[in-house]
């Protein structure tokens, strides 16, 4: 059995795109009863960006609520807040004094920024938390003896950043206390279009909100994919617009070639093909949508849950915390 870590963005309610390409797939493995999953809500990640304390608290509340709607099993996975076990705080200081700044000085989402700020002329003011967020990054792996952590391929830095400071505290305090994870490289993700045709992201505003109520869902579908003026007769190209190829990744195989042919032949508009993909997101994630719902009207349950599955990640920080503080010359708690 394999230890996994999976962290989850706190950036507000997940939307198609996260979910068919991370969500699915991470609650299928994390359901495994082959692994041991530990999942996250990275809500002091997001404080590098967010400060707005009621956004982020209902960012982390909707994270919770969607990944809880789509089957994740809170009894069988260790699913909790971040900030709801502080170790990690502390770990990532520990962790700060052993990682030269000039390494994270090459850090992915600190250049990145720093880039965006030359670009835009503005005078550069990256704050402190996201200089160091790799190491916070690397507590959140170390703290739990993870083995293994699903990554994209441009995560890979992430688990390099890791492995390098544990070594680098193992080799300065001639003891070894942490567990090296491996990246897992997730070599294909499930690439699902925006409104526009672009990879849907919040920050194109191309997303699809499955949790929106029906009326909302078609204002959107209606209003954000530009489609062509060809006449209702004339026969259309499935590819023109992301309305086919969304409905083929809610719909499935079948009905994406019934939609096509359809298109293909005439006297089947893009306006039958946008209501046929509003049902299919309305109908197709209707108990998914009232899951949500449900608990986002009941924050008790949602705290609840994420409390308990706290204190069982606290019981496994608790052991590690003690190897560093022992290691550091400090006192075991």
């Amino acid at each position: 059995m394999a230890r996994i870590l999976t962290g989850i963005q706190a950036t507000g309610t997940p939307h198609l795109g996260n979910i068919l390409g991370a969500i699915r797939p991470a609650i299928a493995q994390a359901n495994d009863p082959a692994n041991e999953s530990f999942l996250f809500i990275a809500d002091m990640h997001s404080l590098t960006q967010i400060k707005d304390a009621n956004a982020l608290r209902e960012n982390t509340y909707a994270v919770a609520a969607a990944w809880m709607a789509f089957g994740l099993d809170t009894e069988r996975s260790v699913f909790y807040r971040q900030s709801d076990v502080p170790a990690a705080a502390e770990l990532a200081w520990y962790l700060n004094c052993f990682f030269p700044v000039s390494r994270l000085e090459l850090a992915h989402s600190y250049k990145d920024k720093m880039a965006q700020f030359k670009d835009s002329g503005a005078a550069a003011s990256v704050n402190t938390g996201l200089f160091t967020y790799p190491m916070l990054m690397s507590a959140d792996i170390l703290l739990y003896d993870a083995e293994q952590v699903p990554v994209g391929k441009d995560q890979k830095q992430h688990l390099e950043f890791t492995r390098d400071v544990a070594s680098r505290f193992h080799n300065a305090m001639g003891t070894e206390v942490f567990v090296l994870p491996e990246a897992v490289i997730q070599e294909s993700v499930m690439l699902v279009p925006g409104l526009d045709g672009n990879k849907m992201s919040k920050s194109r505003d191309n997303t699809l909100n499955i949790f929106d109520d029906p009326k909302a869902l078609k204002k959107r579908i209606n209003k954000e994919i530009e489609t062509d003026g060809t006449a209702l007769e004339d026969p259309k190209d499935p590819d023109a617009n992301p309305v086919h190829a969304l409905y083929a990744l809610i719909a499935g195989a079948a009905e994406a070639e019934h939609m096509a042919e359809q298109l293909r032949a005439g006297g089947y508009g893009w306006g039958h093909a946008k209501k046929a993909l509003l049902e299919a997101v309305v109908d197709g994630f209707a108990a998914e949508r009232d899951t949500f719902n449900r608990l986002m009207a009941d924050r008790g349950a949602l705290d609840e849950a994420l409390r308990a599955g706290a204190e069982r990640a606290e019981g496994v920080a608790h052991e590690v915390m003690n190897r560093v503080r022992v290691a550091l010359g400090y006192g075991a708690r």
